[in-house]
């Protein structure tokens, strides 16, 4: 009860004030659904909000351009003073952690598509551009405009992935999950903090609602992070150190795993709704994704 009564923040700013991640998601809930009620009245407030993000966003660019340098002064703090052995488990964490997302696509998303009636790798290869993209950047928001083209383009109705992707951009953050649950043990076991099943089990549901407010940017993961260790009081803070050097090799693989879940949610519901055009989207994975004006040029050369 405690817990759920620290969900409610004492003023409107209170919750920024402090950095209770919780109390800001718990009011920016609210917040929306008062906007969504205020319909087009809301819209002075919608474009004020927009333009302020767009300023965040700026910032957050600006300040991960220097991300290099920042992981090398990470990289060199976490041997000088742990040693290079410390090396060897940061090691063992980005491989338990890639061995963990290849296990998420055997174990869940290829089962849902099989049962789905599509292949999971063909449709990898189909956004393959767009997955390259993100191991490089490690930013999902770096690909959502060529994913909805391609989703289009692939059978699946306009109206249903104007809805799913966007919610899923928001929502379905599968791998930023997985990251999450990795690290916080790894973290625990790194400074010995003893962890119960029921410590366990409240600190994953806490991670799993305050990954949902994490921004498509590359490296909001880390601020989420932190903030929410620093709600659940569990592990110190201070210990996400340990994996600053390694968190781009992290990041590549959660925003990887997570452009591919949203494709595959979109396919899926849009076959739910009746909002797929099956054979299109058979004879699209077969020969794989083909610009537009590419094949309108090949037609016309053809035809004369």
């Amino acid at each position: 009860s405690t817990f759920l009564l620290n969900l409610i923040p004492k003023t409107m700013v209170s919750g920024f004030a402090n950095g209770d991640v919780l109390q800001i998601l718990f009011f920016s809930v609210l917040f929306g659904f008062g906007m969504a009620a205020a319909g087009e009245r809301a819209k002075p407030m919608m474009n004020v909000i927009d333009s302020f993000a767009s300023g965040m966003f700026w910032i957050i660019g600006l300040a991960m351009k220097i991300s290099p340098i920042a992981a090398f002064g990470a990289i060199a703090f976490t041997v000088s003073k742990f040693g290079v052995g410390s090396l060897v488990s940061l090691g063992k964490l980005v491989l338990e952690f890639y061995l963990t997302c290849g296990l998420f696509f055997v174990l869940v998303l290829f089962p849902v598509t099989y049962f789905s009636g599509f292949n999971l790798f063909k449709l990898m290869r189909y956004i393959r551009a767009e997955l390259l993209l993100v191991l490089g950047t490690s930013s999902s928001e770096s690909v959502f405009p060529q994913l909805l083209k391609k989703l289009e383009q692939l059978g699946c109705e306009k109206s249903v992935v104007g809805l799913v992707l966007p919610g899923g951009y928001s929502f379905n953050h599968d791998g930023t999950c997985l990251y999450f649950a990795a690290v916080a043990v790894f973290l625990a076991q790194a400074t010995n903090t003893a962890l119960g099943w029921e410590q366990q089990v409240a600190l994953l549901a806490v991670l799993l609602v305050t990954s949902k407010g994490g921004a498509g940017v590359a490296g909001s993961a880390i601020a989420v992070l932190a903030a929410t260790l620093a709600a659940t009081n569990a592990i110190p803070v201070a210990s996400i150190a340990l994996i600053l050097g390694v968190h781009r090799l992290l990041s590549s693989a959660f925003v990887f795993v997570n452009i591919t879940g949203n494709a595959v949610a979109t396919v899926v519901v849009a076959g739910w709704e009746n909002a797929l055009d099956r054979p299109r989207m058979k004879a699209e994975l077969d020969a794989g994704y083909v610009e537009p004006d590419i094949v309108i040029h090949k037609t016309v050369a053809a035809s004369r």
